[in-house]
């Protein structure tokens, strides 16, 4: 099987590249939640082993003995305070996302994004050793805007297997793109923001993963904004200049409060703003 980095390195290009400016153990400890991330997804889209799933579940409920992967986000929740709570919304996003997807509107998009991403911005958090929960809601917006960031690049793919994440009221796919990605800009801000909140010496890691993976949405509208063209692709000599970009920025990064309003459709979710 696998090492958690190696499968970091196969499946997460640019979170694993940024890892390296982790500390030792919060590196590990990431590499073990994108495995779980990982695992989970594939069980979902390619075995379709929903009992397995439902076993992970019942385990990380304590419904049945821990083992493998469940087991150690377990121990990661005993040492790192982890929330449990958050992995079991993400196991619901990544279940309802199989078979025929069509969303409708901009809420339900949002609501989507924060099950399969913005949970795991909030466990990072614990990851990484953040201590004051106003950081929690950045943190899912940056997750949120990753996977808008996803959804604009692989719409050719999703509609060969019968998925639209665009929601029906966008109908024109290349200004639906356009929008979507204006609206990750929006909770990239807010990510930004919540940047003072994580200990330094993991703070650079976060702002290259996040400026690197908003260049994908960046390159897109640059290459005129149809993803029907195909995959966007970030090439490694650009990653590291925007990467080198954003170690540059990070001493200007500052707190500031939270725009509740991203969060208005995400009411009563964990980690979400009143």
């Amino acid at each position: 099987m696998s090492t958690d980095l190696e499968v970091l390195r196969k499946h997460g290009r640019t979170f694993y590249l940024a890892s390296f400016l982790l500390p030792v153990e919060a590196r590990a400890d990431a590499a073990r939640l994108y495995h779980f991330c990982r695992v989970v997804d594939d069980l979902a889209d390619e075995d379709e082993d929903f009992d397995a799933i439902a076993d992970i579940r019942a385990q990380l409920q304590g419904d049945q003995p821990p083992q493998g992967l469940a087991a150690a986000m377990l121990e990661l929740n005993a040492r790192r305070g982890l929330s449990v709570e958050a992995l079991l919304h993400l196991i619901d996003g990544v279940v309802s996302d199989q078979g025929s997807v069509a969303l409708q509107t901009d809420a339900e998009l949002l609501r989507y994004c924060y099950r399969v991403a913005g949970t795991v911005g909030l466990a990072m958090c614990a990851v990484l050793g953040v201590e004051d929960p106003r950081a929690h809601a950045h943190a899912i917006d940056l997750g949120i805007a990753m996977q808008l960031t996803n959804i604009c690049r692989d719409v050719l793919e999703d509609q060969q297997r019968d998925r639209r994440y665009i929601p029906a009221s966008r109908p024109e796919v290349k200004p639906a793109v356009a929008a979507l990605l204006t609206l990750a800009d929006q909770y990239y801000a807010s990510a930004v923001a919540g940047l003072p909140y994580i200990p330094w010496r993991a703070r650079g890691a976060i702002a290259v993963a996040m400026q690197v993976y908003r260049q994908i949405g960046v390159r897109l509208l640059r290459q005129g904004g149809d993803p029907m063209q195909g995959r966007t692709i970030v090439p490694l000599w650009e990653k590291l200049a925007v990467g080198a970009w954003a170690l540059v920025r990070l001493p200007f990064a500052r707190k500031t409060e939270h725009h509740n309003s991203l969060h208005g459709a995400l009411v009563g979710l964990p980690g979400c703003a009143p």
